[in-house]
C-alpha cells in the first residue's frame, strides 16, 4: 500500500504520518531511520560550528586523524565533519604518496608542514600512520623502517602534546564481509570508481597481514597522552554520529553542558583501545 493524496493533505506533523503508515501497513522504517539521521547529524554539525569557534577564540590546535582498513568510511566522515565548517580554520589533509625527495627526508617532515595552526581544525584523512600499516603489509617500506618509525611515533606525539597539540586518533573498524561489499559497490558506481586502486584490491587478500600490524600500533603507539580510539561499527551513519560524539565530548566549549544527551557517544561503538582486551575487526 501507499500514502494517498488525502493521506498526505491530512498529515500536519510527522507523528501524523507515521501512525498513518502503520494503520496502512506502510513499511516507513528505512525513511524514518533516514530521517532520524538527518535529523542528528545537522545537531551534531550545528555543535561542530560551535566547537570549531571556541577552538578558534581560544587559539587551540587541534588535529584529528582518521585511520583504518580501505573503505572503511574515513572520507565520508571527514565530508560530514568538515560541511558546515569555516574553511578559514579548518581542512582535510590526504596526501599522495611521497616525492623521491620527501622519501630521502625524515618520515615525519612532510606531515609536520600539516600540522594546524593556532585556532585551527585539521582533518587527516590517513596520517603518519600509513608507515605502521599499510606500508609494511605492501612493502612500501623496510623493515628497518618500519622499527624505526614504531619507536619515534611515541616520542613524535609526545612532543607534539607538550607543544599544546591536540591529537585525537580515530580507527575505524568493519567486517571483511562489509569491505568487500563496499569495493563492490565503488566499482559499480562511475561516480566513486577513483576511490578503487590496486592497493584496495589486495585488502581481502591480505586481511590477516593487516589485522597483524594494526595490533602492533594499538599496542606500541597507544599512550595516555595519545590514545586510540575505535569506531567499531559496520554502519557508515553510526560512525559519523558517534565519533562526532566522541569530538565534541572532548572539549569544554561554550553551552556544552546543555547537550549532554546529544554528545555522549554511545561506549559500544566508541571506546579506547585496550591492552588486555583482543582487538578483532566487526
Amino acid at each position: 500500500m501507499k500514502f494517498t493524496a488525502e493521506d498526505l493533505q491530512s498529515a500536519k506533523t510527522r507523528k501524523d504520518l507515521i501512525a498513518i503508515a502503520k494503520k496502512k501497513g506502510i513499511d516507513i522504517d528505512n525513511v524514518v531511520r533516514n530521517t532520524t539521521y538527518e535529523i542528528e547529524l545537522a545537531k551534531l554539525q550545528s555543535e561542530l560550528v560551535n566547537l570549531q569557534q571556541w577552538i578558534t577564540k581560544k587559539q587551540l590546535r587541534v588535529a584529528v586523524l582518521f585511520e583504518g582498513r580501505d573503505a572503511a568510511g574515513k572520507g565520508g566522515s571527514i565530508k560530514r565533519f568538515r560541511e558546515h565548517l569555516n574553511p578559514r580554520s579548518s581542512r582535510v589533509v590526504a596526501l599522495s604518496k611521497p616525492t623521491d625527495n620527501e622519501r630521502g627526508q625524515w618520515y615525519f617532515r612532510r606531515y609536520i608542514k600539516e600540522l594546524p595552526n593556532p585556532g585551527e581544525i585539521v582533518f587527516f584523512d590517513r596520517s603518519w600512520y600509513n608507515r605502521a600499516v599499510v606500508e609494511p603489509v605492501m612493502g612500501f617500506c623496510s623493515k628497518d623502517q618500519y622499527n624505526q618509525f614504531m619507536v619515534q611515533v611515541p616520542e613524535f606525539e609526545h612532543m607534539l602534546y607538550e607543544d599544546g597539540v591536540i591529537i585525537i586518533k580515530f580507527w575505524f573498524s568493519i567486517s571483511k564481509e562489509v569491505q568487500s561489499k563496499r569495493f563492490n559497490a565503488r566499482l559499480k558506481n562511475p561516480l566513486k570508481q577513483w576511490k578503487f586502486s590496486p592497493v584496495d584490491r589486495m585488502g581481502q587478500k591480505l586481511w590477516d597481514d593487516y589485522t597483524f600490524y594494526k595490533e602492533q600500533m594499538f599496542t606500541k603507539t597507544h599512550t595516555d597522552f595519545s590514545p586510540w580510539i575505535i569506531v567499531k561499527t559496520n554502519d557508515k551513519k553510526t560512525a559519523r554520529l558517534e565519533s562526532m560524539r566522541y569530538l565534541l565530548s572532548m572539549f569544554d566549549y561554550t553551552d556544552k553542558r546543555q547537550l549532554p544527551d546529544l554528545i555522549q557517544p554511545d561506549p559500544n561503538i566508541i571506546f579506547r583501545y585496550y591492552r588486555n582486551a583482543k582487538q578483532i575487526d566487526i
